[in-house]
């Protein structure tokens, strides 16, 4: 039995509907009468899934039963077919089950949080449920998650954090015929139970200090108290302003990020050797013989490739920290890789995309990359009981 969708004939009567002033939801919905094909092309697919899978001959269809369903955007009237042993058990609509109001739209919602485009989208229903839709249907389901993603946004958040990292990454939006670059800035912590945490996305133009500076005030609006280490790059200004928030905070300056803009500098058949000295520093046990590697590799190369020794003692102060701590401690925080590792989740979802339509395309695509990636950091960050220890012995004063 075909269960095809006349898309044409829907889209036709969907615009006299809206023009006559019809709701998009609600049971006289627009969308409502696509949710029910929707579902009832899904079943025929399931009992015929079914059918073939018992022997042939001992097993047909069996008509149909009725029952109202009520769903997010409108209730109506559900056909489920049967078979004839009575074996058949729907997974779509369970045989109890009278509402999809989470259900549907998590389906819809799961392809696309997985980085679907809304081709592949249409694609793959096309091909599973034998229907189409319409790039407005899937835009209005995904826009459902909207009110979810501001209270998430707005959550109270814990009063301590002993480690955070701040970063921004950038998308491609068109706004106004123009593809305009917008930066999304992100702030990843350890709770004191050794859990990561996103403590938020934000907008905006370009990096800048300026704008962490809201971040930060939105942050501690939220309830954070104390955050210990803060991790970040040189961007100017960052650390002043993380301090100015957070003064008890001590800021880290990224090291990776530091020896990337050390290399800028270098000339590629020197590159190697100036990369082995500028390691010595950071490697060192203590910040004294840090600082006697920083005076080798400058009496080495200062002549050369100066504007690399200027920046690592321009910024000495924020770079050194890591010798107070202990191994593992100085493991999480001499870099910022946690978080670009976190970026590096969110864009293998973000890729299919050239550019968005909007701000809060990016946001839903964001938003659900993230909650898939706390699916998978559920425990404690590696090596937390000795990296807690370090945190006892640094910070007692400051625990709660």
């Amino acid at each position: 039995m075909e269960n095809k969708f006349d898309f044409e004939k829907f889209s036709k009567q969907a615009i006299e509907d809206l023009q006559s002033g019809k709701p998009l939801t609600g049971t006289d919905g627009v969308f409502t009468p696509l949710l029910k094909m929707i579902l009832e092309a899904s079943l025929q697919g399931e009992l015929e899934s079914h059918l073939k899978d018992t022997k042939p001959n001992k097993n047909r269809r069996n008509g149909s039963s009725k029952k109202q369903i009520q769903s997010g955007i409108g209730n109506f009237e559900l056909s489920t077919p049967r078979d004839r042993q009575s074996t058949f058990e729907p997974q779509t609509v369970g045989k109890r089950q009278n509402t999809i109001s989470s259900d549907i739209d998590k389906k819809i919602i799961g392809l696309y949080g997985l980085g679907m485009s809304y081709s592949d989208i249409q694609s793959h229903l096309k091909e599973m449920y034998d229907f189409e839709i319409s790039d407005g249907t899937i835009s209005s389901i995904t826009d459902t998650i909207l009110p979810e993603i501001k209270d998430w946004q707005n959550r109270p958040l814990e009063s301590v954090y002993p480690v955070v990292w701040m970063d921004a990454m950038y998308y491609k939006v068109r706004e106004d015929g123009v593809v305009k670059s917008k930066a999304v800035y992100s702030v990843l912590g350890v709770t004191m139970d050794g859990t990561k945490e996103v403590l938020g996305i934000y907008f905006g133009n370009s990096e800048s200090s300026g704008f962490w500076r809201q971040v930060l005030n939105d942050i501690k609006n939220r309830g954070v108290q104390d955050v210990f280490i803060s991790c970040i790059d040189n961007l100017n200004g960052f650390g002043d302003a993380i301090e100015d928030y957070f003064p008890k905070t001590e800021v880290q300056l990224c090291i990776v990020h530091q020896m990337r803009n050390s290399m800028k500098y270098v000339a590629y058949k020197d590159l190697r050797e100036v990369v082995k000295d500028l390691k010595e520093i950071y490697r060192a046990p203590t910040e004294q013989k840090g600082l006697e590697a920083l005076d080798l590799a400058e009496e080495k190369w200062g002549k050369k490739y100066p504007a690399i020794f200027t920046s690592w003692r321009k910024h000495w102060d924020r770079l050194a920290n890591i010798y107070k701590y202990g191994t593992d401690l100085k493991r999480i925080i001499y870099t910022t890789n946690p978080i670009e590792s976190y970026h590096r989740m969110i864009r293998k979802v973000t890729k299919t995309k050239g550019s968005f339509s909007s701000e809060n395309a990016i946001l839903k695509q964001v938003y659900l990359a993230i909650m898939n990636a706390q699916t998978k950091w559920v425990g404690q960050i590696f090596a937390w009981t000795a990296i807690r220890n370090d945190l006892n012995a640094y910070f007692s004063d400051r625990i709660k």
